[in-house]
Order: C-alpha cells, then structure tokens, then sequence
C-alpha cells in the first residue's frame, strides 16, 4: 500500500498528527473527531473561537478548494457565521483570503440552512422554517459563487452549490451545469459524485435506479484502488434509505456488487489513506453490513471502532447502529 497515513502499515509509524484514540469508548467504539488529525482540530478550535488570524494560520497546510473533508469540518462549527462574513470583509484586497473566507461562509450557511429546516420530512417543516432555510441557502449561493468566480480552479464551491441548489429546488439545467463545472475541475472528484447520488434520489425528485446507474458509471471509468468505490456504497444505502423494505440489500447479486466494489477500491493495494479516510471505510461498512456481506468485516477490522456520523446518521441512533453491526461481523 502507497501508504497508510492515518493509521498503520507495516514499516511505517502513528502519522505524526494522528489524534490519540480515547481512552474511554462504548464498546470499543468512538467517535471519530476532526478528521483524527491535531491539525484539523486546531482549525476547528480557532473557528470556535472566532479567531480568524488563527484559522488562516491553522489552514496552512491544507487546500480548501479541494479538500471536502476539511471544510465540512468547519461548516458545522456553531457561531462561524457570526463573523466570516465580516472576515471576508477585511480580506478584500486578496483574493485568496477572500475566496476562502467567502467558501468558509456559504458551507456554514448551508450547514446552517439545514439546522432549521431539521432531517423532518418537506409536509413536517413549517412556514417560519422554510423561511429561515431559504434565507440562509440564498446567503450560501452569493457567497460561494463569488468565492468560485475569484478563484475558477477551486472545485469544492461547486460541490457546495449543488447542495445549496437542491435545497433551493432549482432547475435541472442549474443543476447541471453545476455538476459539469465541478468535473471539469475534477473528473474523478469523489464528493461531487456523492453530492450528485443525493441529487438523484426520489425523495429529491430524481427517477429510482438513476443514482445507483450514475455510480457505477463514474465507478466503471475509475482506476484500481481509487475511492469512487464509495459513490457505489452510498448508492446502495440511498436505495435503502428510500426503501420501505429493510432487507431490501439483502440479495447475492448486490453482495457481490458491493465486495467487488470494496475489493478494487479502499481494500485494493493502490488505495491510499488519505486524511479522512475512515469517512470512506464507514460508507462501505454500513453498505456492506446492511447487504449481509462478510467483507464487512474486514472493514470493520480495519476501522478498529472509528465511527463517523456520515452516514449512520440515516439510522435513528448511528453509534449504537454501527456498534450493533461491528459486532454482528
């Protein structure tokens, strides 16, 4: 392997910025926190303290315009939208700094956006929350188009704005054009590609079956060991998750699927552990244990009980879920 960064491999020590594991867990489960990363957690402690001059210092090492994983952490730190706007604001005269506080702001407010709406269902939300949510999401598309016109190569404002855009119900052709813009940047990128199987679901007005077709297509063109395996994974759990049958996944020719999946892309030697990598491995675990397939446990094992919310949170209590099905395998 190229390399397992964030955990073990044979010759190789702890990624010097591993978080330590906790000491106290819940069946040997824990919950994994800022990416594992102590770098990820000093970003995230200076957002909570609204420090920007700490945050721009703390995201040194890292590349917001295409690195997901990294600002969705920061998308879900309460208070951030108190001031990056103003951040944004100071930051007029460079376009870097700008683009990114501005990214910053339209991922919080998207995050935000769906804290009022809440998971219910559309017939469950009231007035006052639509309201609230478009607002929000109106807020997000202003600043996150700008920040994609001051920096064209960036491709995380245009997974962004096909989140914002779903919420907002906007034409396909919007849509669209959202996600050609985003591929054109980054054919391969992951976090469009599960973005646009969300896209597609039923309940968001898609066809049954277009996601899961989507998925494997983009799957199909990837090479060995790269982690669009997982847009197929989450494909499966969103035909779940739309299903009224729980064992709906509980079928050899899907069992299969999802192994083979598992086997060319995180178990492949060419898969490389990049910082979030457990997100990747949580996706295919939940996928494969609600299929029945054994591989589950090897992805199980590997995890060594890191949990993360995405996408257990599909289940009415994700870390006693995750807990439950570890232990079935």
């Amino acid at each position: 392997m190229l390399g397992k960064l964030f955990g073990r491999s044979a010759g190789s020590a702890e990624h010097p910025h591993a978080l330590p594991v906790p000491r106290r867990q819940r069946g040997g489960v824990y919950k994994l926190q800022a990416l594992g990363d102590t770098r990820v957690l000093a970003l995230v402690e200076a957002a909570r303290a609204g420090d920007w001059t700490a945050v721009k210092a703390a995201l040194a090492p890292f590349d917001l315009g295409s690195e997901q994983a990294v600002l969705g952490q920061l998308s879900v730190v309460d208070g951030v939208e108190e001031w990056i706007a103003r951040a944004a604001d100071e930051d007029k005269g460079d376009d870097e700094l700008r683009a990114t506080a501005l990214l910053i702001s339209g991922a919080r407010h998207i995050s935000w956006g769906w804290d009022a709406r809440t998971s219910a269902r559309a017939v469950d939300v009231s007035r006052e929350q639509w309201q609230t949510f478009y607002e929000r999401l109106r807020i997000a598309e202003d600043h996150l188009l700008e920040a994609a016109e001051l920096r064209p190569d960036w491709v995380t404002p245009w997974r962004q704005l096909i989140t914002s855009g779903r919420g907002m119900s906007l034409d396909d052709n919007v849509q669209d054009a959202r996600l050609a813009a985003g591929l054109r940047r980054d054919p391969l990128n992951v976090d469009i590609h599960l973005e646009w199987v969300a896209h597609l679901q039923p309940r968001w007005g898609g066809e049954p079956g277009q996601a899961l077709e989507f998925a494997q297509k983009a799957f199909a063109a990837a090479p060995d060991g790269h982690r669009l395996g997982c847009v197929v994974a989450m494909a499966r759990i969103e035909e779940w998750v739309e299903s009224d049958h729980r064992d709906c996944l509980q079928d050899p020719r899907i069992r299969t699927e999802l192994r083979e999946a598992a086997e060319r892309s995180i178990l492949h030697h060419a898969y490389e552990r990049r910082l979030g990598w457990q997100g990747d491995y949580n996706i295919f675990a939940m996928a494969l244990a609600l299929a029945g397939s054994s591989t589950a446990s090897n992805v199980f094992r590997e995890l060594e009980g890191a949990y993360t919310e995405w996408p257990w949170v599909f289940m009415s209590d994700p870390q006693k879920a995750y807990t439950r099905l570890r232990k079935a395998f």
